[in-house]
């Protein structure tokens, strides 16, 4: 194995990393400020007001994406193990 394909395999995993790890943090981020605006111009500081919804966005947005992210996880799996008997010797 070369240095080239291995900085290559590990580059193409952390982008995998990011893409899912975006897909699910996003949306809960943007919830987020937005139940901050609603905090703030309404001057309520309940912690729950902000975990609840943050916490129902990741959730619906890992059932959403479940599908999409277990698919490019297998993708990457498989695509590793067939590449496995190439790099090895």
């Amino acid at each position: 194995m070369t240095p080239d394909t291995a900085v290559h395999i590990v580059t193409n995993a952390v982008y995998v990393i990011i893409l899912i790890v975006c897909v699910l943090i996003v949306p809960s981020l943007l919830g987020g400020l937005l139940i901050s605006i609603f905090q703030a111009a309404t001057q309520i500081n309940e912690q729950m007001l902000s975990f609840l919804p943050r916490l129902l966005i990741t959730l619906g947005m890992l059932i959403l994406a479940g599908h999409w992210i277990l698919r490019t996880l297998l993708d990457l799996f498989a695509t590793a193990f067939a590449q496995a008997s190439s790099l090895i010797g």
